[in-house]
């Protein structure tokens, strides 16, 4: 890695969000880091600015500020637990292709890793509605022009200790990840993180990164 990082982070008050932006917070190959939220991240650190917006479905008032950067690391997303299709799709296609169109017309070279999820249809067409919009939003990702799309596909996520933002899940049900090691596979969320500073400074040969894909690119 030759160069340092400049990233841009959303979802920074959710579980995977703030795991990503401990991580970049420690890595030396990350020099800054912009956290784009409509609340603060409660973080305070010398590398980090954070930017509170309200409406993530205009950017123009910020988009001046979001240029000069490396990457994104797009961590912002819903559960589809009890959601009507078409509002997910606008929390989640709609949301973020406008972030992502912003960026790529702000940043020439931008790498942009999504978190999407295990599972996810590609084909656009199966059964499972969050699978069918997630599949599009990867589809599309890939059409804009940035310098590389890297769409995560994690399943259970290990947390990192100490954070804030673990979801009651992983608090509660946390000593059976063990136990569900044997069955499937599990990704630390200090492996999504540093995966995606990985992506970012150098690259991968695949663009849907499965849990084995994030696991081994952590470790470059």
């Amino acid at each position: 890695m030759n160069k340092k990082i400049k990233a841009i982070i959303t979802g920074a008050t959710g579980m995977v969000g703030e795991g990503v932006l401990h991580e970049c917070l420690l890595h030396d190959d990350v020099e800054q880091v912009l956290v784009i939220g409509r609340k603060t991240c409660g973080v305070s650190h010398p590398k980090l600015k954070e930017i509170i917006h309200a409406d993530f479905y205009d950017l123009s008032a910020i988009a001046n500020q979001l240029s000069g950067y490396d990457a994104c690391f797009f961590c912002l997303g819903v559960s589809s637990v009890g959601m009507k299709e078409a509002d997910y799709y606008r929390l989640t296609y709609t949301l973020t292709m406008h972030v992502a169109q912003t960026l790529s017309q702000q940043n020439t070279g931008m790498t942009f890793c999504y978190v999407s999820g295990a599972y996810t249809d590609s084909t656009e067409k199966g059964k499972v509605m969050w699978a069918r919009v997630k599949g599009k939003t990867e589809n599309d990702l890939g059409k804009l022009s940035f310098k590389n799309v890297y769409n995560f596909r994690p399943g259970i996520i290990e947390p990192t200790k100490g954070l804030k933002n673990t979801l009651g899940f992983y608090k509660y049900l946390g000593w059976l990840i063990p136990i569900t090691r044997i069955f499937t596979t599990v990704v630390s969320l200090k492996q999504v993180g540093l995966a995606m500073i990985n992506a970012a400074g150098k690259g991968y040969e695949k663009q849907l990164l499965e849990v084995k894909d994030i696991v081994e690119l952590s470790k470059l």
